[in-house]
């Protein structure tokens, strides 16, 4: 089963090219994804990695969370499931 982990604080020079190499260290990543600001087209400084195997996952999580990456501290943990507060 396929690990989705969030990171945060993320440099607005980091791609998905460069974050994809980077945890790709530890282990098979499925995609990664740099969330951009649908008006300006530029990074929220935020993003998302699946990874396929857990401990590889868990690897990432604990090499990476706090890591300063292009001079930003990344915040890195397991990502939290969507809900919908609508309702």
């Amino acid at each position: 089963m396929s690990v989705n982990i969030y990171v945060g604080n993320l440099s607005y020079e980091m791609t998905e090219n460069k974050l994809s190499e980077l945890f790709s260290q530890h282990g098979a990543v499925s995609s990664a994804k740099i969330i951009t600001d649908q008006y300006s087209g530029g990074s929220k400084g935020f993003g998302f990695i699946e990874m396929k195997d857990s401990g590889e996952a868990d690897s990432a999580i604990g090499d990476l969370n706090g890591k300063n990456i292009l001079n930003r501290e990344m915040k890195v943990n397991i990502a939290k499931p969507r809900t919908n507060n609508w309702n």
